[in-house]
């Protein structure tokens, strides 16, 4: 057998053992999950994603990466500022059988269509790289059009780091039931000001940026500590409360995010449940067409 034959081997034989291993783990372990916050609801899932995973991500995006941007909240339109100054890139829900795989685990897990969610972006953060507070969901027009607000998010860690780069809750309500650890003391002093998680490969955060009413939650605001020492990779799924896969057509903020709009319209959910039905005009609801605002 040739060299050439040998390496075509190798390849395939890894890869049918990282398939393998994403197929196999695509069964979620309760036991595995532990809470982070009620207010905001946030939980983390120790080992959701193998070694073998993270490492496929990271090396996809290795190629691609971009400096990271933000959403301007009037336009909707994407920008670069220094609240943010990571570097990353999206990866597509069909790029290959084992991104495939993570996006079922990922809806699984997070009891949420796959079409819900956006392409996962992939992010490399640097020493003195962060993420300012800020907020997952919406408050222009623009992407509120496409899917609806975002949910829910959940950040999957790719790496270790050394020293901080942790995902900080500054307005979290901490469970009285949570004892300190002895992690706690290596947190970072950005880490120290709220709620936080340490970033270790494999481990997954998933946390809700509305509340069940399904309005926006204030204390879901969340920041990326600056990372002091190491390098800090991750990969973020974001997850909206309609099909993000649908073509917005026309007819502006007037239209029905949700199949089950009319028939909510018709139980009287315009009013009762005007906040998510009808919304403002900073903030357009999921079912003003069915509501008969045009």
């Amino acid at each position: 057998m040739n060299k050439l034959s040998n390496f075509s081997l190798i390849f395939v034989i890894s890869i049918a053992s990282i398939l393998w291993k994403s197929t196999s783990s695509a069964i979620m372990n309760p036991s595995k999950v532990k809470q982070v916050s009620w207010k905001p609801r946030a939980f983390v899932y120790e080992g959701f994603l193998t070694n073998e995973e993270c490492d496929h991500l990271i090396s996809i995006a290795k190629l691609e990466l971009k400096r990271s941007a933000v959403a301007d909240n009037l336009s909707g339109e994407s920008k670069l500022s220094e609240v943010r100054t990571s570097s990353g890139m999206f990866i597509p829900k069909e790029k290959d059988p084992i991104v495939a795989g993570i996006e079922d685990k990922l809806a699984t897990w997070s009891f949420l269509p796959k079409e819900n969610g956006e392409d996962i972006q992939v992010l490399k953060y640097e020493p003195g790289q962060k993420y300012d507070p800020h907020y997952d969901y919406f408050t222009d027009k623009v992407n509120i059009a496409r899917g609806g607000h975002r949910i829910a998010t959940v950040l999957m860690y790719l790496s270790d780091v050394v020293k901080g780069g942790e995902t900080v809750f500054p307005q979290a309500e901490e469970p009285s039931r949570r004892k300190p650890s002895k992690s706690d003391d290596d947190l970072s002093e950005c880490a120290k000001k709220g709620v936080a998680v340490k970033p270790r490969k494999g481990d997954a955060l998933l946390f809700f940026s509305l509340l069940p009413s399904a309005i926006p939650d204030p204390q879901s605001l969340h920041a990326g500590c600056p990372v002091i020492e190491g390098e800090k990779w991750s990969a973020t799924k974001w997850i909206h409360v309609d099909s993000f896969d649908k073509i917005v057509g026309a007819g502006g903020n007037c239209i029905d995010q949700n199949d089950n709009c009319e028939r909510w319209a018709a139980l009287g959910e315009c009013k009762n449940n005007a906040e998510y039905m009808v919304g403002t005009a900073e903030l357009p609801g999921a079912c003003r067409r069915s509501c008969k605002l045009c």
